[in-house]
C-alpha cells in the first residue's frame, strides 16, 4: 500500500488530507487584533507571555479554548483569562524613569537580580503593569521610557521611528574629536554593522574623557562596542534623551508622567496611528488603601485601637489575698490626719518608762 509520498512519485496528486480541528476559526484578518496584542495593550501580560498563556490553555474567546495565538479579535469578542473577563483597556500613558545601576530591564531575572519592573512596583504601587521602550543595561543609567501600551513600545523602539537617544559616558583612555568623527560614516564590528553615531568630546578629566554621543538604533551594547573600538573603556554609561523626552532633573530611581496632550503633541498623527494608541480611554485608581488609623507609623497620631475579641482576653487570676480563708482581708476605715498626727509623735517618744 503506498502512501501520499509515494503517490507523488507516480505522478498521481496527492490525496487531500482532511483539515486539521480547530478550536476557534480566525476571524478576518483585516478586522481586529491579535490576541496577543490585545492582551498586551490591557496591561495583563507582554505579548511573549500572552503566547505562553495561549498554548497552555488558559485563554478562551467566546468560550471557546484558543490553541494558537494566531487569532484576530475585535471589540464584539469576549476575552477571558483563567475564566475571568479581560479588563477593559486603559488611556495610552507614557512615564519617565531615572534608572539607577544595578537594576536589571526584564519582567523576571534567572539569576534572581533586582528589576526594574521590581523597584517600581515597590516603590509606585499605583501604576499599571508597565514595559519598557527598548533596554538599558545593568550598569547603565539614566532615562528609560515606560508605558502600558505595547504597540506604543514597540513603534517608539523601532529605529525606523527616527528618535535620537542621547548618552553620556565616561571612558578610560585617550581620545580627540578626530578619531570620535570616524564614527559618523558607521563601522562594522565582529560582523556587525553600525549606522552613523554624533559623537562629541566634552572634557577630559584626568585618565577619562567624557563624551555625549547620539544614535538612533541602539544595538545592544552598542556605545561601548563602538567605544572600545576607538581603544577606550566605557566604565560610566548615562542616557540623558530618548527623542523629545529628556531626563532633565528627574531623581534617581523615581517616576515621572508624561502629561497626554504632550505625548500625543511628541507623537503627531502619524505614530499615533502607527501605534494605534487610546488616549481616550479610563486610568484606574490603584492607589492602595491607607492602613487602619491603629497601625499609624510611630510618632503620628493614632486612633483608638479596636476592641479585644474575647477569645484572645485571659481569665482573671486571683490573688494570694483572695485566696486566703474567708476571702480578701477588708480595707481598715480611713482615720483623720490629726490621727495619723498623734500616732506619729507617740511612736517618735516610745513607751513611757
Amino acid at each position: 500500500m503506498k502512501n501520499d509520498d509515494d503517490k507523488r512519485f507516480d505522478g498521481k496528486k496527492p490525496t487531500k488530507r482532511p483539515p486539521a480541528r480547530k478550536v476557534l476559526e480566525p476571524v478576518d484578518t483585516a478586522k481586529g487584533e491579535r490576541i496577543a496584542k490585545v492582551m498586551a495593550r490591557a496591561g495583563l501580560c507582554s505579548r511573549r507571555d500572552a503566547e505562553e498563556w495561549i498554548a497552555a490553555g488558559r485563554v478562551a474567546v467566546n468560550g471557546k479554548v484558543l490553541a494558537s495565538a494566531a487569532l484576530n479579535v475585535t471589540e464584539d469578542d469576549k476575552v477571558t483569562v483563567d475564566g475571568n473577563p479581560l479588563a477593559t483597556r486603559e488611556r495610552t500613558r507614557l512615564f519617565l524613569f531615572h534608572k539607577p545601576r544595578g537594576l536589571v530591564t526584564t519582567d523576571r531575572d534567572p539569576e534572581g537580580r533586582a528589576t526594574v519592573f521590581d523597584h517600581i512596583a515597590e516603590n509606585n504601587p499605583e501604576l499599571p503593569r508597565l514595559m519598557s521602550v527598548g533596554r538599558l543595561d545593568i550598569n547603565t543609567e539614566g532615562l528609560l521610557l515606560l508605558t502600558n501600551d505595547g504597540g506604543l513600545a514597540r513603534v517608539l523602539e523601532l529605529p525606523a521611528t527616527g528618535w535620537l537617544r542621547r548618552y553620556r559616558a565616561r571612558a578610560n583612555g585617550v581620545t580627540d574629536q578626530t578619531r570620535l568623527d570616524t564614527l559618523k560614516k558607521g563601522v562594522t564590528i565582529d560582523g556587525i554593522d553600525y549606522a552613523g553615531v554624533e559623537a562629541k568630546l566634552d572634557r577630559v578629566q584626568g585618565a577619562n574623557v567624557w563624551i555625549t554621543l547620539g544614535l538612533r538604533e541602539g544595538k545592544n551594547r552598542e556605545v561601548k562596542n563602538l567605544l572600545e573600538h576607538l581603544g577606550l573603556a566605557v566604565n560610566r554609561l548615562i542616557r540623558i534623551s530618548y527623542g523629545p523626552f529628556q531626563l532633565g532633573e528627574t531623581p534617581e530611581g523615581t517616576v515621572e508622567e508624561v502629561k497626554t496632550r504632550v505625548l500625543a503633541d511628541q507623537l503627531g498623527e502619524k505614530l499615533a496611528l502607527e501605534a494605534n494608541v487610546d488616549f481616550e480611554g479610563p486610568v484606574i485608581d490603584r492607589t492602595p488603601e491607607p492602613e487602619p488609623e491603629f497601625f499609624a507609623a510611630k510618632g503620628a497620631q493614632k486612633g483608638p485601637r479596636p476592641p479585644r475579641s474575647p477569645e484572645t482576653i485571659k481569665p482573671h487570676r486571683a490573688t494570694s489575698e483572695e485566696r486566703r480563708p474567708g476571702g480578701p482581708k477588708k480595707p481598715e476605715p480611713r482615720r483623720h490626719v490629726s490621727a495619723l498626727r498623734d500616732d506619729r509623735v507617740k511612736a517618735e517618744k516610745g513607751p513611757r518608762r
